[in-house]
């Protein structure tokens, strides 16, 4: 009798405890990316690594015209889009939608964009940044950076 009351107590414990939620880093960013749909004169590359930590940077012949450093970070159980190089501070983007191709992240108070989409389809990475009405699409496919 004991020992059904040992286990009876276990099992009531254990399914009365709330679930933590795994978290799933999207992985489908590693790897180094062009984009495609570039100004002219233009040639905007994004590399994400293992870790998920990745840079971002545009260049006009030689001279790099922009750059920002990107992290997919956890903070309190949440994954965030960390960006440094931007602005004074690193601004953070909470994730608000995700699937196993895809993720939205959202920060109301940033001027812009407050909200950015990643999505892979069809072997190419596209990356919306946006706020209200005004948007920006990346369209980036993968290139092999040793041979650059």
């Amino acid at each position: 009798m004991k020992l059904l009351y040992i286990v009876f107590s276990f099992l009531l414990l254990t399914s009365c405890q709330k679930g933590k939620s795994k978290i799933v880093k999207p992985t489908f960013l590693i790897g180094d990316w062009i984009r495609v749909n570039d100004k002219e004169g233009s040639t905007t590359y994004e590399t994400w690594n293992t870790n998920l930590k990745g840079l971002g940077y545009t260049l006009q012949k030689k001279d790099t015209t922009f750059k920002e450093t990107l992290s997919i970070v956890t903070l309190k159980n949440t994954l965030f889009l960390k960006v440094e190089g931007v602005n004074d501070a690193a601004t953070f983007f909470k994730f608000t939608q995700q699937t196993a191709s895809s993720f939205v992240c959202e920060n109301p108070k940033n001027e812009f964009p407050k909200k950015i989409k990643y999505h892979i389809k069809n072997d190419q990475l596209k990356a919306i940044i946006s706020a209200d009405d005004f948007k920006i699409e990346f369209v980036f496919e993968r290139y092999n950076s040793k041979f650059l």
